[in-house]
């Protein structure tokens, strides 16, 4: 896979690595797409990581005196999600934020690494594009501000140069004049790549729109505006009437292709019904039904979004891995071009946790994190150097299992069993999060975990079960 992983101590050694690498390194901090993309040599030739996800300071979400909203590189999507700043100022993007993945992905994903990614079928580019956002590179040569209609070339392709690291997102906060959401259409309610998706901010006076922005993704080579669209709803009123034509002009703005999960023709109308229902939304002002207040982040009250800096670790072959699993020290001295699963299973033997996907969809990995819920299969193995980690194996105490485990026994929600492990891992971590889950709470909890066999319904019970005892 690789054959070097450094952990930085500074940003400034980060770029001195890029400038010496060039193509040859690549920055890690969720890993959740590059880990993929180097299994499947869509990034090939890639013989070093550098991990940052345990840089200090780069994971924050601050508004500045000029009313700028800044996402440090470390913002993950769960951070977007969760945040009362962008709720409040930035709502479409806490909204895509929200729809992207799972719980476990969203607790390692970054907007950082969506955004550099380049798919147009990316939830978050969306709206950050309606937003006006722009992305701040810096290398030994300096920095360089890219606003984001300039930052894409094509299908995965940017003007990011090898050399550079990307340090800042901004944007413009919302004003008190301006409403938007985020309308994402995919195959399934999680987990799932959009075939349409799109972002709608209108700047209102009285019931008529002073200006809007309508951007489109998964319809184009990049992510576009649909400008014919803003311009005619620009001065007219908010009604039913504007908002249907509206609908009709975006339709005919977007360049979409034929794939498995949607027809041009297909498409087309989705863009149609996607705008009006978020111009719908806002007419309403209903924009906000569908995302939680209090949305399930599987973090527990212990997580660290780091782990404290750690000065100038290089990780190859012949490099320890010397990590904390269930309150036990472990030193590897293999395994360290594979993935945590891998390195549990095969280093540590410890094969509770299972491989169904290795793509993050199952979630059968499902492991703690430095108190996160995460996909194993997703996060690099020297990344657990330091780290302390919770697999299936660790969760009953003293000869007691844990209340979740009890429950899928007495409930009988087991069958083939294979999917357990990662199920009991979601539960177990809601209940450290919320000691008495509602069902709803329980259902966002699990949507990144699938099982083939049982159905859900006495995994819900047995889990609502364990939250109901006394903690």
């Amino acid at each position: 896979m690789w054959n070097e992983y450094i952990t930085p101590s500074s940003v400034d050694e980060v770029i001195r690595i890029l400038a010496e690498k060039q193509n040859t390194a690549r920055i890690v901090a969720g890993a959740t797409d590059l880990l993929l993309e180097i299994e499947r040599d869509v990034r090939s030739g890639i013989e070093t990581l550098i991990d940052i996800s345990r840089l200090p300071n780069l994971s924050g979400i601050r508004l500045d005196g000029d009313g700028i909203i800044h996402l440090g590189p470390l913002t993950t999507h769960n951070d977007c999600a969760a945040s009362q700043l962008i709720r409040e100022r930035a709502y479409p993007l806490a909204r895509a934020a929200w729809e992207v993945g799972a719980p476990q992905i969203r607790n390692r994903g970054t907007i950082a690494g969506n955004l550099i990614t380049a798919s147009p079928a990316n939830d978050t580019i969306t709206p950050l594009v309606a937003l006006d956002a722009s992305v701040t590179l810096r290398s030994i040569r300096g920095e360089r501000n890219v606003r984001l209609p300039d930052f894409y070339t094509g299908v995965r392709r940017t003007v990011m140069l090898p050399d550079e690291m990307l340090v800042d997102i901004s944007f413009p906060a919302m004003q008190k004049t301006q409403r938007g959401t985020f309308i994402k259409l995919a195959l399934r309610r999680a987990q799932a790549i959009s075939i349409v998706n799109a972002a709608v901010i209108l700047e209102l006076k009285s019931n008529s729109v002073k200006s809007a922005a309508i951007s489109l993704g998964s319809v184009a080579p990049t992510i576009i505006h649909a400008s014919k669209a803003e311009e005619f709803l620009a001065g007219k009123a908010l009604n039913d009437a504007n908002i249907h034509e509206t609908a009709k002009i975006a339709m005919n703005e977007c360049r979409p292709i034929d794939d498995l999960r949607g027809s041009v023709d297909y498409r087309r109308e989705m863009v149609r019904i996607c705008v009006l229902r978020g111009l719908t939304a806002i007419l309403h002002k209903n924009e906000a039904t569908g995302l939680p207040k209090d949305p399930v982040l599987l973090q527990g009250k212990n997580h660290k979004n780091h782990s404290g800096t750690m000065s100038n670790l290089h990780h190859d072959h012949k490099s320890e891995i010397k990590t904390t699993i269930n309150g036990r020290s472990y030193s590897f001295s293999s395994g360290q071009d594979k993935t945590l699963l891998r390195l549990l299973r095969e280093e540590a033997g410890l094969i509770g946790t299972k491989e169904g996907c290795a793509e993050g969809e199952c979630g059968a990995c499902t492991v703690f994190l430095d108190g996160n819920a995460v996909m194993a299969c997703l996060v690099p193995a020297p990344r657990a150097h330091g780290a302390e980690i919770i697999t299936i194996e660790g969760l009953a105490q003293d000869g007691r299992l844990h209340a979740v485990q009890a429950e899928f026994i007495r409930h009988g929600a087991v069958q083939c069993g294979y999917c357990t492990p990662g199920f009991i891992m979601s539960g177990a971590k809601l209940l450290e999060e919320r000691e008495h889950p509602v069902r709803s709470d329980i259902e966002q909890a699990i949507t990144g975990n699938l099982c083939r066999c049982t159905g859900y319904y006495k995994i819900l019970e047995a889990i609502e079960a364990a939250g109901q005892k006394p903690s």
